[in-house]
């Protein structure tokens, strides 16, 4: 099968177009060929090895995982012995966290992984992206405790979190204030935030309304140039580690101080979330954006495009040559 590889960590030209092996499948797993995927951050962090933790997730000197990708959508091809909740021929998405894989024409997985049934009314193109920041989104969202009636914050509303936060803070009932760039307000506001700040304009920390949480969906902020946007219990948490991971130190010690204080949940795989999405999908309550799409000969240069951090919502891979739209 036709892959994109990588044997070292480095900038994006360390990934090639090459010939892998399909993957072989367990009794409980499926074996999906691939029409779509995405190029995100995390693939982009994972491929680098930066931050450097990476290397201890996925080999210290060398990539034992050689083929990226964690976000697919595609055509069930083959299944295990054992199972029992897919056939071949179901369209799916999901995602595969932790094993990635989906930047070939073939990944398998279990069939208690974190895929469903891909949602009626998209095409593949436009099922891709529906679960990876989705995925960190509803993380921060359940870290958070966000509710119906509470008012919320979201920094960095035009990236594949924070556009993902803003529509599925909405659809819990609560009040969202979304911070982007000027030539994304309107996009911003047909997501469905009820106010929108232009930080290119106007400071978004000197903000005269106060929230019950601030959400960083970009990393570009920290807890002490937000906390004044705190409600006097207000939660902030962030999509990163924050300056010398001043985050993960925050979360222990500002719940022991009172007041208003820092979250940073550790996503968990979740088989539940593919199928809560693809209901939210279907009711008009979410929808992926997608800034560019790229055929899997042109992967390098979508890297290049995510590592400008201009991208707007998520960047599309079409694995499948047959799925490419006339003009993409």
């Amino acid at each position: 099968m036709r892959a994109a590889v990588r044997r070292r960590y480095g900038a994006p030209d360390v990934v090639r177009i090459a010939e892998a092996p399909k993957p072989s499948i367990k009794k409980n797993e499926l074996l999906v060929r691939v029409h779509a995927t995405t190029v995100n951050r995390t693939d982009c962090a994972a491929r680098a090895a930066d931050p450097f933790f990476w290397r201890f997730l996925t080999g210290f000197f060398r990539p034992r995982l050689t083929i990226l990708g964690n976000e697919f959508v595609g055509e069930v091809a083959e299944t295990g012995d054992d199972v029992t909740l897919f056939r071949v021929g179901d369209r799916v998405f999901g995602l595969s966290d932790a094993a990635f894989g989906a930047h070939a024409e073939y990944l398998s997985i279990p069939q208690d992984g974190m895929l469903a049934l891909m949602p009626e009314g998209l095409d593949y193109d436009q099922a891709a992206p529906s679960t990876e920041g989705a995925y960190y989104a509803l993380t921060m969202i359940k870290g958070a405790g966000i509710r119906e009636g509470q008012d919320i914050l979201v920094y960095g509303a035009t990236g594949a979190i924070g556009s993902a936060a803003v529509q599925l803070v909405k659809s819990l009932g609560a009040g969202v204030t979304a911070v982007c760039a000027t030539e994304s307000l309107e996009l911003v506001r047909g997501l469905g935030a009820d106010r929108v700040v232009d930080y290119t304009t106007e400071d978004f920390t000197a903000d005269k309304q106060r929230y019950d949480v601030v959400m960083d969906a970009v990393g570009k902020s920290t807890f002490g140039r937000c906390k004044r946007l705190l409600k006097p219990s207000g939660i902030y948490i962030a999509s990163e580690l924050g300056p010398g991971w001043q985050n993960l130190f925050l979360a222990l010690v500002t719940p022991l101080l009172g007041g208003r204080k820092v979250r940073f949940p550790i996503p968990r795989p979740d088989p539940g979330i593919p199928q809560y999405l693809k209901t939210l999908i279907e009711s008009g309550e979410f929808t992926p954006v997608i800034d560019r799409r790229y055929p899997l000969d042109d992967i390098v240069e979508a890297y290049r495009y995510v590592e400008t951090g201009k991208k707007i919502g998520n960047v599309v891979i079409l694995v499948d040559p047959a799925d490419r739209p006339a003009q993409s």
